[in-house]
């Protein structure tokens, strides 16, 4: 319950000491419990009862009384029924509130010989509407130009007291208030009080609109009232409207956002400042082409699809504006790489071997030679002198416009180098002791594929680690391997090679302190027979 702090009405009689005070008004929301003080002074004597009475429409009709230490009553004849009671203090108590309890109320207080004396107390009710909403009757679209109001939207606002205020706003900005039919913008509103004594209001806003409108959020306002004479709001949605305006002028746009290139999806859209828009015509170089509503689409273009395309448009609300738009449209292109000599290259380990590449395109364009990710040339010609066997495999000219991204042409060849075995540098061999087994692996380039021998023989096994044909080979160290080794030998039709791969014993560590402290001896003399013979020099 919210109670109105003011002062206190005082209303004293023409004679005698009957005083009745009451609060001019009560504020109260729905649903709550209002209470309305009553006090008065004077004799107080037995005969002395407080009586509440409503005023409505000039007919006042009691709710309830209570005689001086007597027990209180309420008149079950009137609408209220058990919703009042009278306090201990002479307090009319009402709960729930309804809409319908906002009148004037009187306390009466009757005292025997001084008569009876009275003051009269508002209950005011309060409740908060709905979120007010937005409904067209119609969406039909409005055309611009029309003679008379159309109207825009209707905004409604539920279950409010007292009668909440709709306010219409455009772009943010209030619309003031007119209700004059004959003015281009105006509001009709409209009243409802609901069985609950509620009020629904309605608002329907009627404009002439103009193509500036196009864009324009319009949206309504309730304000209303609640205790403590504050003022409270809440928005609608937001709507725009539905407007019909002719055409101006086209825009022809193309709306790839790339250069162009062969093989590329091209999408261009023509749209007029219209609405709604208008049929389009295309044209390439003057030719009719198809397309479909505002947007010409042409799929994997070619350089032959470059040229003048033209969009034109007829919006019969504006027969004299100009309506066409044109693109000029590039499609980039690179011609396949052209490779000199085309073969694939065999030579001999050694010799030199040299390919050119070229290709022409629509915009200034680079040429190189890669092998995997590294770049070899970049000027079209690969010249490669005294070729070895890791230079065998495939290489490939790359050419690319770097003013279009994406714009690319390949072309690879493949190098074939034979000649005899090159084995690779050979890895020594250790064992424990005299009699362990050792392996041993001989890896050799070559072409054709190399065959192996090793001497003296042993456990063997043929793999292939890239370019590369590996031998391993397992066998025990013996006395005559430990001393001059094993050898091992590759051949194929062009030649032989043959290395010797060393095997030893592996040197103990010692790590007791003796030989920790002979090992540290032995630095320390190095160390100064290394001195001595500086100074000497």
């Amino acid at each position: 319950m919210f109670l109105l702090l003011c002062a206190l009405l005082v209303f004293t009689g023409c004679s005698g000491t009957l005083v009745v005070s009451v609060m001019p008004e009560v504020e109260v929301m729905k649903g709550q419990t209002a209470k309305l003080p009553c006090t008065y002074t004077g004799s107080k004597s037995s005969s002395t009862i407080a009586e509440w009475y409503i005023d409505e429409q000039g007919t006042t009709t009691r709710v309830a009384f209570q005689p001086h230490n007597g027990p209180a009553k309420n008149d079950d004849v009137t609408r209220f029924g058990k919703r009042v009671t009278i306090g201990a203090d002479f307090s009319l108590i009402i709960s729930p509130v309804e809409p319908s309890d906002e009148l004037p109320f009187l306390c009466r207080v009757t005292d025997g010989p001084e008569g009876f004396k009275e003051s009269e107390s508002l209950l005011k009710v309060f409740f908060a509407p709905e979120k007010p909403v937005l409904t067209k009757t119609s969406h039909q679209a409005i055309s611009v130009g029309d003679t008379t109001s159309s109207e825009i939207e209707t905004c409604e606002a539920r279950n409010g007291h007292p009668q909440p205020r709709i306010i219409w706003f455009k772009n943010k900005e209030p619309l003031p208030e007119v209700k004059d039919k004959s003015e281009k913008t105006y509001m009709v509103p409209s009243v409802v009080k609901e069985a609950s004594g509620l009020f629904t209001i309605t608002s329907t806003l009627y404009m002439q609109p103009t193509k500036e409108d196009k864009d324009s959020e319009f949206h309504c306002v309730v304000e209303y009232a609640v205790p403590g004479g504050q003022i409270k709001k809440k928005d609608s949605d937001i709507a725009k409207i539905n407007l019909n305006y002719p055409s101006e002028k086209a825009t022809f746009l193309l709306l790839n956002t790339n250069p162009v290139k062969e093989g590329d999806n091209v999408d261009m859209k023509c749209e007029t400042d219209g609405n709604p828009q208008p049929e389009f015509d295309f044209f390439k170089n003057g030719e009719k082409i198809a397309g479909q509503g505002g947007l010409l689409t042409l799929k994997s273009v070619k350089r032959t699809d470059s040229g003048e395309y033209e969009c034109t448009a007829t919006d019969f609300d504006n027969l004299d504006a100009d309506l066409t738009g044109t693109i000029t449209l590039t499609v980039n292109y690179i011609d396949p790489m052209e490779v000199t000599p085309k073969k694939p290259q065999v030579v001999m380990l050694g010799e030199k071997v040299e390919w050119q590449c070229r290709t022409k395109a629509s915009d200034l364009h680079t040429v190189h030679w890669k092998k995997g990710s590294e770049i070899l040339s970049q000027d079209g010609t690969l010249s490669i002198q005294d070729v070895t066997y890791d230079q065998a495999g495939e290489y490939m000219c790359v050419g690319a416009v770097p003013s279009v991204p994406g714009l690319t042409a390949l072309a690879s060849v493949n190098l074939t180098v034979k000649g005899k075995p090159v084995i690779e540098a050979p890895a020594p061999g250790e064992v424990g002791k005299e009699g362990d087994t050792v392996t041993l692996k001989c890896s050799a380039h070559g072409s054709p594929t190399p065959q192996f021998t090793w001497k003296p023989s042993g456990k063997e096994s043929i793999s292939v680690e890239g370019t590369k044909m590996v031998s391993t080979v397992t066998l025990p160290a013996t006395t005559d391997i430990l001393k001059n080794g094993v050898t091992c030998e590759a051949y194929n039709e062009h030649g032989t090679d043959s290395k010797m791969f060393p095997v030893s014993l592996k040197r103990a560590i010692d790590n007791s302190a003796e030989g920790r402290a002979f090992s540290l001896l032995l630095l320390f003399s190095s160390l100064l027979s290394g001195f001595y013979v500086v100074q000497t020099l």
